[in-house]
């Protein structure tokens, strides 16, 4: 139901989680994730300080080190996941230590920042590392003392006996309680919610200092000795290949150590044909490139273009779609015999992911391995192409996970990661590519266009008799294109007695893949939209019509319409929806969306002035991710992020095809939200007795469709393709 988001996958997962011990480096315990199985522990020497497992270390003076083990773009995990642990291992927050984890899936498990999964995959297991680890320490010091562990309590690091008042710092402890056998992890006891204290409390993120200060973090900042700098040219139709190039001319440019064709192949995710300038200066190869001159073989893609698509797209729509996702009644008689019918044809373009932080690597390639520095969302799936494309295995190539300046799903593609490791091979030297700001918005997996042809049929009391969609979309042979699809319960399926969904498919000849809220930030837009239009048609308040919509509190497969009510009940209330007074240019727009787990209505209030200037007053959010919120300020943080990405979205942003070209190329065509069009965002987490879930994505569908419905209700235009075209309002 609308992006259910793996809810039974993510069940299974957390419950197969679980704890293998081993002997650290030096003496000490090693815990990590593993398949089922026994959990059993090795002896280690003692050691001053000692390693607890995969994530803890504690040392002499209290100190705990835990590491982070997913990629960090901004959504806050590295502070967040370590919170879980120190929890329940109950440290101080203050004392504790934060680092990145390398990429080692035989390790950490999956280690991938995409999908809003962290929360809901990690929420337990992560705790129950932590009070694994605490329950050691308790019985290293309950045999200290010998006296029962039942006698034993923690508090801020130390290990206390009651009875007796001693206590012992846990760096006293760790490598006693190294010897001691690992406890299932099942079995091990979790703190009572009402006695946390880190976790619901608002913690600043870890890196925070260092970014403010501008201190070397990101991807871009990475350096190592003897470096050299790279820019990789590659052909502006997609699938073009290099037919001949005036390689001498740049070679002769200042900086410059070499430049080479590369052959590639035709798989996007991966090594492309292209070439290569390698020097001693970043900016002055990326000058060099301007005297490059290339022959391109274009392919098929040069006879691609945005205007071509929405030509095919309306053709199609007069026929029968290429194959059914849905059918449940009989729509066809429904729509005949409807007191009052609509249509409407809606669509979304193609949009770049626009990370502030162009796509970069610094690879090394020598004595046949290969070392690697990366922003990357999906370290292993790059691992993976990098082995492939080298002849290496996967044991050959040690991934540094540096924090990504921004990913919004662009990272979760290796391609800028491969180009690095075969420029450094190449030149026999560790080699930074960087992407300037063109080759990232003209070389995006982009966010898929999609075309929507509804129907609408009501009685006569205005309710929903009958509903269908032919979704025009990208894809060949039955298959859809990356994050071009639609799932068969998108909402209102299973809701209305007469619904059918259809789908066709046009030839795509460029690359696509998830952006955040894969498929939900087009879908919801246009689903959203058209739910208010038969709202206002049928003469009803639009959000009390989407809660007589949902009907009675039931579970329908994945999606819980009492949840759904509920948070549409609270933004109506913290919104002031009942008393709105609509006024010619001011109004206000509803919306909701279920997708990763999370349920989201949300409110726009947004004024049209003369001339067309669209100005976003206020956005409230109400939503329901569980029970807790882990930590409050960087959960805040997600969600107004996520709304001004949507705001953004809807405003200005499109990438525009022309003869198998992307037109746009910098962000004075590809709009960013400027910070004077940002509004205030009121965000309202109500709490439910359901696990918590993820919140890198699930607030940003709604507000795309609540703004535009917001601009309806202000001037009477009914938006229905983006961007928003501020001529509609003159």
């Amino acid at each position: 139901m609308m992006r259910a988001s793996h809810a039974a996958r993510v069940s299974a997962e957390s419950r197969r989680a679980f704890l293998r011990a081993s002997v650290a480096a030096g003496g000490g315990l090693l815990l990590d994730f593993s398949l089922p199985g026994m959990l059993h522990a090795r002896a280690g020497s003692p050691e001053a300080a000692s390693t607890l497992n995969a994530f803890v270390q504690i040392s002499n003076d209290g100190t705990v080190t835990i590491l982070s083990k997913n990629p960090e773009i901004g959504q806050g995990i590295k502070t967040m996941l370590p919170m879980l642990i120190a929890e329940e291992l109950d440290v101080d927050w203050a004392r504790v230590r934060i680092e990145q984890a390398l990429s080692d899936p035989a390790q950490y498990g999956r280690q991938v920042a995409g999908g809003s999964r962290a929360t809901p995959l990690n929420w337990e297991p992560l705790r129950r590392v932590g009070a694994a680890a605490r329950q050691m320490l308790m019985s290293a010091a309950a045999q200290s003392w010998s006296v029962p562990v039942s006698e034993c309590d923690t508090e801020s690091g130390r290990v206390i006996h009651r009875p007796s008042k001693r206590s012992l710092a846990y760096g006293r402890l760790a490598s006693k309680a190294a010897m001691l056998a690992a406890p299932d992890l099942a079995q091990v006891a979790l703190k009572d919610p009402k006695n946390f204290k880190i976790i619901g409390k608002s913690q600043p993120g870890v890196d925070n200092p260092a970014v403010v200060t501008g201190k070397p973090l990101f991807g871009i900042d990475v350096t190592v000795p003897g470096i050299l700098y790279a820019v990789f040219v590659k052909s502006p139709v997609f699938g073009g290949t290099v037919l001949s190039a005036n390689l001498d001319a740049v070679k002769a440019q200042a900086g410059v150590r070499d430049a080479f064709v590369v052959s590639g192949g035709a798989v996007f995710n991966g090594l492309v044909s292209g070439v290569a300038i390698v020097g001693t200066n970043w900016w002055l190869v990326n000058k060099a490139r301007e005297t490059l001159q290339v022959v391109w073989e274009e392919g098929a893609a040069a006879a691609q273009s945005s205007a071509g698509f929405a030509k095919q797209a309306v053709d199609l729509s007069t026929k029968t779609p290429g194959a059914k996702l849905l059918a449940d009644g009989d729509v066809t008689q429904a729509l005949g015999a409807a007191a009052q019918r609509l249509e409407a044809a809606y669509s979304y373009p193609f949009i770049s992911h626009a990370t502030l932080e162009p796509q970069n690597c610094t690879a090394h390639f020598h004595d046949g391995k290969v070392e690697i520095w990366a922003p990357t969302q999906n370290p292993d799936a790059g691992r993976k192409i990098v082995a492939k494309t080298l002849g290496l295995t996967d044991a050959d190539i040690t991934i540094h996970m540096i924090r990504c300046g921004g990913g919004f799903g662009r990272r979760l593609m290796n391609d800028y990661m491969v180009e690095a490791a075969w420029i450094s091979k190449q030149v026999a030297a560790p080699v930074k590519l960087l992407w300037n700001r063109q080759d990232d918005v003209q070389h995006d997996f982009y966010r898929p266009a999609g075309f929507h042809f509804f129907k609408a049929g009501l009685d006569a009391a205005g309710k929903l008799q009958a509903f269908s969609d032919h979704f025009v979309s990208f894809g060949e042979n039955g298959k859809a294109a990356p994050s071009a699809d639609m799932d068969n319960d998108e909402f209102p399926a299973k809701f209305v007695p007469n619904l059918e969904f259809g789908v066709s498919l046009m030839p795509l000849g460029i690359p696509t893949g998830p952006l955040r809220a894969p498929g939900s930030n087009g879908l919801a837009f246009v689903f959203q939209s058209f739910i208010d239009e038969v709202a206002h048609a049928a003469g009803q308040d639009p959000l009390q019509y989407r809660i007589d919509l949902l009907g009675a509190r039931r579970q329908v497969g994945a999606f819980d319409t009492g949840r759904m009510i509920d948070v549409l009940a609270l933004v109506r209330d913290k919104s002031g929806w009942a008393h709105r007074k609509p006024s010619k240019g001011s109004g206000m727009g509803v919306a909701f969306y279920y997708s990763h787990l999370g349920y989201f209505a949300e409110v726009v209030h947004a004024t049209v002035a003369a001339g067309g200037k669209i100005t976003v007053d206020k956005v409230w959010v109400a939503s329901d991710v569980g029970s807790h919120i882990i930590n409050p300020t960087g959960a805040e943080n997600q969600v107004q992020g996520s709304v001004l990405d949507g705001i953004g979205e809807a405003l200005g942003q499109v990438i525009t095809l022309e003869n198998g070209r992307v037109v746009q190329s910098n962000f004075n065509d590809f709009l960013l939200l400027r910070m004077n069009q940002a509004p205030p965002v009121e965000v309202h987490f109500l709490r439910t007795e359901h696990p918590p879930t993820g919140l890198g994505e699930p607030a940003l569908p709604p507000v795309v469709p609540a703004l535009c419905n917001a601009l309806f209700a202000a001037s009477g235009v009914r938006i229905r393709s983006l961007p928003i075209d501020p001529k509609l309002f003159v």
